[in-house]
């Protein structure tokens, strides 16, 4: 074996541009450092190739910090072609449309927060009124309006339109209207959003939510492109359907894992690109990496890095 790459250190400067600094961190051979700086390679790889569709996986929680700027960054900057997510990911971003969310801690009395009406998510705190009550409020008036005379609808029409009905640029959904990002959320119940579908069916028994509709949507997409890649956060749900569905296209040509999940408990999300591999999810020869650290620290670094590039 031939070493003949030496460690460079990295020499900070008044004034470094964040790819510059990045740049730096490939050279410097730092464990997850060096992991974050290739990273961006591979996702501009991504980005930049036309015939590529790229995806982006993500759970909902983060969009409850400030790191959903980011993301709606990379849908504002055409970054993106398809979003797979959470039904939370809708709640919080419409929620943060209406009313705001606010900076605790996670060693909060947690008890005391419940009898507050105020709800904890990591060290963001979340008062009732941010989130069931006015989702109710907002959601029911436009999901008539949206399913008044249908009785079915896929995930992504339903996002869509309610996308095209939010006028604040903050949004996450009213970015994917305006972009044409297909956004699909495969447990459309598993949150608000879903719970105040679930109150319009009450009075409107013919309505069904057409998954696979959804499903057919993504193997049309994913099949009818040379290449694909994805930027996949965490784990659950949205990570599995995004490598699901391509492989059986023989799996995508770039992925890249954000993750803080370890994987000796063979969980989903602490699951390397490696095992995806295996299952025929990630081809063989796939610019692949993961990157372990919390996204909301290292998926900023990577698109502020990206900006700066391209």
């Amino acid at each position: 074996m031939k070493y003949d790459r030496p460690v460079q250190d990295i020499a900070i400067e008044k004034g470094m541009r964040v790819n510059n600094l990045v740049a730096a961190m490939l050279e410097s051979g730092g464990f997850t450092a060096k992991k974050l700086a290739e990273a961006v390679d591979i996702i501009e790889k991504m980005i930049v190739k036309e015939d590529c569709l790229t995806f982006l996986s993500f759970p909902a929680c983060i969009m409850a910090t400030g790191t959903r700027g980011v993301i709606v960054e990379m849908v504002r900057r055409g970054m993106v072609d398809v979003i797979i997510t959470t039904c939370g990911t809708l709640d919080h971003d419409l929620a943060r449309v209406w009313r705001d969310y606010y900076h605790g801690d996670f060693n909060m009395d947690d008890a005391e927060l419940r009898h507050e009406g105020v709800n904890r998510l990591g060290n963001i705190l979340v008062p009732d009124e941010s989130y069931g009550l006015i989702l109710e409020d907002m959601l029911r008036p436009m999901f008539a309006e949206i399913l008044y005379g249908r009785d079915s609808i896929t995930t992504h029409e339903l996002i869509d339109q309610v996308g095209a009905r939010v006028d604040d640029e903050r949004s996450l959904l009213h970015w994917c209207h305006r972009m044409g990002v297909k956004v699909f959320v495969p447990g459309i119940t598993d949150g608000s959003f879903g719970s105040q579908l679930w109150m319009h069916y009450q009075e409107h028994r013919k309505l069904r939510i057409d998954l696979f509709g959804d499903e057919q949507e993504l193997s049309d997409m994913t099949f009818d492109v040379p290449e694909t890649g994805a930027i996949i956060i965490g784990g659950g749900i949205s990570k599995h359907h995004t490598i699901w569905w391509n492989q059986f296209r023989g799996g995508l040509d770039h992925a890249v894992y954000l993750t803080t999940a370890v994987e000796y408990d063979g969980s989903l999300s602490g699951a390397r690109v490696r095992e995806a591999i295996s299952w025929g999810k990630v081809k063989e020869d796939a610019d692949q990496l993961t990157v372990d650290g919390d996204a909301t620290i290292t998926l900023p670094i990577i698109v502020a890095a990206l900006v700066d590039r391209l």
